[in-house]
C-alpha cells in the first residue's frame, strides 16, 4: 500500500513537470522573454518607465551581455527585426564583418587545409563585432528613453553583480578548466578570493562595468573610438588577431527591409541577407502552404518526412545562392522567397520517400550553436525580435581582462576553403568566401507574425544551423496547428541541414514506430537531446492581452510581463 502510494506521487509529480499547469505569462501592456529573468526584468521596468519596444531591446541586450555572457554580447552581432504600431516593419543589421586584413585563404596552409581549425579558434576567428553599433542606431532612430538611461541598468548588474546561478555555476566550472592561454576565461567567474563564485553568492564584473560605463557615457563610439578600441587593438596584436582601431572605426550597422510572406491569414517577416534564417523560413512556409500542411496529422509519419524535405530544400538553396547583400547583389531573393518558386520545390518532392543530397551541387554552412534570443512588445504594439550571438558557447573563449567581456568567432560561418563542397557538410560556394569589411551568412531568424497589420507573433531561438528550423516549425505550431505559444516551444522539433544527409531529431518526442517508418523511406536518422531555446509572445485576441513563453531547456530564462 505504501508503495502504491509513493508510485502515485512519482506519477503526479511527473506529469506536473511534464506539463505545467502555467508556463506561461500574460501581460496586458508589454512584454519580455529572454535567457534571463534579470534581463526580461530590466526590459520590463524601461517599459514602465514609458520606454518603447526599441528603449526596451537596448536595455535587455547590454543586461544580457553580463548575465548570460555564453551569448548575450557586447563582443558579437546579430539583427532585430522591429514592427511598428503602424504596421511597418523594419530590420536593422548588425552583423559581424570580415577585417580588412582578412582574405578568402586566410585559414589555410601551404597544402589548402585549414591550419589549426583557425576559422573557430583563436583571434584569427574574430570578427569586427557589431552589436554596440546596431542597439545605437536603433535607439537613435526609434528610441524614446536617453541612451543613458538604457545602458545603466547593465552598468549596475556588473558593478553590484548578481547571484550565482546553478545553471552559470556549471558554465563556470567548465570553463575555467581550458588552457591558461586563454587568459580570460581563468578568471572570468572567479571573486575576490581566487575562486569560482558559488551559487546563491555574488557575482561581480567590474571590467565589464568600466566598459559598459563607457559605452553608457559615449553612445557608438565609447566602444568602435576611444580607450575602448584602443585595447582591442593592443590586445589583438599581442595575441594574434587582426582587427584594428581603423576596422573598429569604419563598422557601421545596415537598416534593411525585412523579407515577408503570408500564410492563410497571417503575414510573415523575417530578417533579409546576411541571413539566411528568413529567406529559408519563408521557402519552407510557402511549401508548407503549396502542401496544405494543415491536412497532415501533426508529428506523424507524413508530417516529418514533408517537413525534412522542406528544409533539405531550404539549406540547399541557401548554400548555393546567400550571403552578404553588399558583395552579392544579384542574389535572387526575391524568387527564392516567390509562391511560384515554393511550387516546383513541392513538385519534385515525392511523399513515399526521401530525397537523395547531392554535395556535388550545393549544401549547408556550419554554424555554432550558442546564441541568444529575446522577444519585445509594448503597450503600443511595437514588436521586437531581436537574435545576437558570439558563435560557439563563449564566442573564441578570449578577452581582455581590462575590457571584461568574450570575442565572437563568427569568422567561422564562412565558407573556410573556396570550391570545396563535401557530403560532410564543408561549403565552397562564392557568395559566403571571406573578403574584408564582408558580413559572414548567419542564420539567426528573428521573426514577427502579423494578423490585420497587428503584432501577433514573436519568436525566435539560438542554435546555430538549427535555428531556422526551430523558428519554421515553432511558426508553423501556431499558425497551422493553433497551439499556444508554450506548447509550440516544447513540441517534438527535427532538423535536416541537406548536408550531411540526416534528420537529427529529439529522441525522448518521436516516436520509434515514427523513426522507423521514416527510415523504410530512406531517411537517415540521429538522436539529440533538444533543439532550440525559443523565446515567443503571442497575442490573445480572446483576453486582449499578451502571452509570452520561455523555453524550459533555459535555466535561467523568464518571460516578464505588466
Amino acid at each position: 500500500m505504501k508503495r502504491t502510494y509513493y508510485n502515485l506521487i512519482f506519477i503526479l509529480a511527473f506529469l506536473f513537470l511534464a506539463n505545467p499547469a502555467n508556463s506561461q505569462t500574460y501581460g496586458q501592456n508589454g512584454m519580455v522573454v529572454s535567457d534571463h529573468y534579470l534581463a526580461s526584468e530590466v526590459g520590463v521596468e524601461i517599459l514602465k518607465k514609458g520606454g518603447n519596444a526599441i528603449d526596451a531591446a537596448v536595455a535587455t541586450a547590454f543586461a544580457l551581455a553580463v548575465t548570460h555572457p555564453e551569448a548575450g554580447n557586447i563582443g558579437g552581432g546579430g539583427f532585430i527585426v522591429f514592427h511598428k504600431e503602424n504596421g511597418e516593419v523594419t530590420t536593422f543589421d548588425f552583423r559581424e564583418k570580415a577585417p580588412l586584413a582578412a582574405s578568402p585563404t586566410m585559414f589555410l596552409d601551404e597544402n589548402g587545409r585549414i591550419k589549426d581549425n583557425s576559422n573557430h579558434q583563436g583571434l584569427l576567428s574574430v570578427g569586427v563585432p557589431g552589436t554596440v553599433a546596431g542597439l545605437y542606431q536603433a535607439h537613435q532612430k526609434y528610441g524614446k528613453l536617453s541612451w543613458s538611461e538604457l545602458v545603466k541598468p547593465s552598468v549596475e548588474l556588473a558593478k553590484k553583480g548578481f547571484t550565482m546561478s546553478w545553471g552559470l555555476y556549471r558554465a563556470a566550472l567548465r570553463m575555467t578548466d581550458r588552457d591558461p592561454s586563454e587568459d580570460i576565461m581563468q578568471n572570468f567567474f572567479k571573486g575576490d578570493d581566487g575562486e569560482v563564485v558559488k551559487p546563491g553568492n555574488t557575482w561581480k564584473q567590474p571590467a565589464l562595468a568600466k566598459t559598459l560605463k563607457e559605452i553608457q557615457k559615449h553612445g557608438r563610439d565609447g566602444f568602435y573610438k576611444g580607450w575602448v578600441a584602443e585595447e582591442i587593438e593592443a590586445y589583438m596584436k599581442a595575441n594574434g588577431g587582426i582587427i584594428t582601431q581603423e576596422d573598429l572605426a569604419k563598422y557601421e550597422a545596415v537598416e534593411r527591409n525585412p523579407v515577408t510572406t503570408t500564410f492563410n491569414e497571417f503575414e510573415i517577416f523575417s530578417m533579409p541577407p546576411p541571413s539566411s534564417g528568413g529567406v529559408a523560413l519563408i521557402e519552407m512556409m510557402n511549401l508548407m502552404e503549396a502542401a496544405d500542411i494543415s491536412s497532415v496529422e501533426f508529428n506523424s509519419t507524413a508530417y516529418v518526412h514533408l517537413v525534412a524535405e522542406a528544409m533539405r530544400r531550404a539549406f540547399a538553396d541557401r548554400a548555393e545562392f546567400l550571403g552578404d547583400p553588399d558583395f552579392n547583389p544579384e542574389m535572387p531573393v526575391g524568387k527564392l522567397t516567390s509562391k511560384e518558386f515554393a511550387k516546383t520545390r513541392f513538385e519534385n518532392l515525392d511523399l513515399s520517400k526521401a530525397s537523395v543530397s547531392d554535395s556535388s551541387k550545393y549544401g549547408q554552412l556550419y554554424g555554432g550553436d550558442h546564441t541568444t534570443h529575446f522577444s519585445v512588445v509594448d503597450k503600443e504594439g511595437n514588436a521586437i525580435s531581436m537574435t545576437y550571438t558570439l558563435e560557439n558557447s563563449y564566442g573564441v573563449k578570449m578577452g581582455s581582462s581590462k575590457l571584461g567581456f568574450i570575442f565572437n568567432n563568427e569568422m567561422g560561418d564562412f565558407n573556410p576553403i573556396p570550391g570545396v563542397t563535401t557530403s560532410t557538410g564543408l561549403i565552397g560556394s562564392n557568395p559566403n568566401l571571406v573578403a574584408p569589411e564582408k558580413r559572414m551568412l548567419s542564420s539567426m531568424t528573428p521573426t514577427i507574425v502579423s494578423k490585420d497589420g497587428k503584432p501577433y507573433l514573436i519568436i525566435g531561438s539560438p542554435g546555430g544551423r538549427t535555428i531556422i528550423n526551430t523558428v519554421f516549425q515553432t511558426v508553423l505550431n501556431v499558425l497551422a496547428y493553433d497551439m499556444r505559444i508554450d506548447r509550440a516551444i516544447e513540441a517534438m522539433k527535427i532538423h535536416h541541414q541537406w548536408l550531411p544527409d540526416r534528420i537529427i531529431y529529439e529522441h525522448n518526442l518521436l516516436s520509434p514506430d515514427t523513426r522507423k517508418a521514416l527510415e523504410k523511406m530512406g531517411h537517415n536518422l540521429r538522436p539529440t537531446t533538444n533543439l532550440g531555446v525559443l523565446m515567443g509572445i503571442t497575442y490573445d485576441p480572446e483576453l486582449g492581452t499578451w502571452v509570452g513563453a520561455a523555453d524550459s531547456s533555459s535555466e535561467d530564462g523568464g518571460a516578464r510581463g505588466y
